[in-house]
């Protein structure tokens, strides 16, 4: 009888599934590192927690971004573009001092509803006690100081308001108020009083606008 050797199958190899790029991975770290920093403040977003939010080892935050307050700095930046292109988006086509206040009102609610005024006061707050982040942190603010000061120029421009009112005073005024109707709605569990704020001042822009209108120019 001929004998058979049987032929033995080699056992076929697994699909991997490849690795995640570099900009996958630094995208879920800033992900995880916004949502840690909403919902449990600066003081609850320690590496470990960042990394429990994500599913990742937390050695991948100090490798990607060298520590955490830059992680959450990326986060504050990308968050803030974000947003920034939302203002412009609405604001460019308004020139109308009520509908400033309206639209601001409405965006706020907006701020608040995706965590970026959260974000944004505790990391003002950690940097209050922190000046190396407190620096980062001014630095990420002023190009929405730059564009409400600029806002402000176009509105009030030819308007009497624009000899005695500084744009960048305002707009520096406008971002405390932000921050700190955040910050009492927190404490307080409600924003009722937001609400009632916003009434009181599209109120007031309604008058100051017609102390706004151009002054018109006598004919010859």
């Amino acid at each position: 009888m001929l004998k058979t050797t049987a032929q033995t199958k080699k056992p076929k190899a697994k699909a991997t599934a490849p690795a995640p790029s570099p900009a996958t991975t630094k995208e879920r770290i800033v992900d995880a590192a916004f949502t840690t920093l909403r919902e449990h403040g600066y003081s609850g977003a320690s590496a470990r927690a960042i990394a429990k939010t994500g599913g990742f080892n937390q050695a991948l935050i100090f490798y990607h971004f060298g520590g955490v307050d830059e992680a959450l700095l990326a986060a504050l930046d990308r968050s803030a573009e974000a947003r920034l292109a939302r203002y412009r988006e609405t604001f460019d086509p308004i020139d109308d001092l009520r509908e400033m206040v309206d639209a601001s009102y409405a965006l706020f609610k907006e701020d608040a509803a995706t965590g970026h005024v959260k974000v944004l006061a505790e990391l003002v707050a950690a940097g209050a006690s922190n000046p190396e982040l407190g620096a980062k942190v001014v630095k990420r603010v002023e190009p929405s100081l730059a564009f409400t000061s600029a806002t402000f120029d176009r509105l009030m421009a030819g308007s009497p308001l624009a000899t005695f009112v500084n744009s960048r005073d305002a707009s520096y005024a406008l971002a405390a108020l932000y921050l700190g109707m955040e910050l009492m709605s927190l404490l307080e569990g409600s924003s009722d009083r937001t609400e009632s704020l916003f009434t009181m001042l599209g109120s007031a822009a309604s008058l100051l606008g017609l102390v706004m209108a151009p002054a018109s120019t006598e004919e010859q």
